[in-house]
């Protein structure tokens, strides 16, 4: 089998901060469209508590939930105890890494391309990550900025591809 497309969609301040006591700390109505249409039809790959802070099932999309907890279940989400054991639930289908911290850093090394949201303030939060880019092994292959605007921080889309 095939390994599948491997794609990480987070949004990230520039400071690192991904989250605040699990949750997004921010609200951007158009990062959110964006994530539903990048991750509508693909195998989405979370931890545990990312799961557990969805508002339920999101829609079109299959729910992988990485955990090392042998006896944690949930209706409507397969489990996997490994990177390993994910992929071979995603079938060959597409991949999006959606979170946490721990669950982007076990598949930065496998993944083929980040959708990032780049939340344009230093933003206070309890959950960070590194900057992919520092590690030189990306390209920015699309970006776009968009301004500040009804009580929304400026923010950027970029695209990045594995070099």
């Amino acid at each position: 089998m095939e390994r599948p497309r491997i794609t990480i969609v987070v949004a990230r301040a520039q400071n690192g901060v991904i989250g605040r006591e699990g949750k997004l700390p921010w609200h951007i109505p158009a990062d959110l469209r964006r994530f539903k249409a990048l991750t509508m039809g693909t195998v989405m790959v979370m931890g545990r508590k990312t799961f557990e802070s969805l508002p339920g099932l999101l829609p079109g999309r299959r729910h992988v939930v990485l955990t090392r907890d042998a006896y944690w279940r949930a209706q409507g989400a397969q489990v996997a105890h490994d990177i390993e054991e994910a992929l071979t639930l995603a079938g060959g289908e597409p991949i999006s890494v959606i979170g946490g911290s721990d669950i982007f850093e076990l598949f930065l090394p496998a993944a083929d391309r980040i959708e990032l949201t780049e939340v344009l303030a230093e933003v206070p939060g309890d959950t960070t990550i590194d900057d992919p880019r520092q590690t030189g092994d990306w390209r920015v292959t699309f970006s776009v900025e968009h301004p500040a605007g009804d009580g929304d921080p400026a923010y950027r889309f970029v695209t990045l591809e594995r070099a």
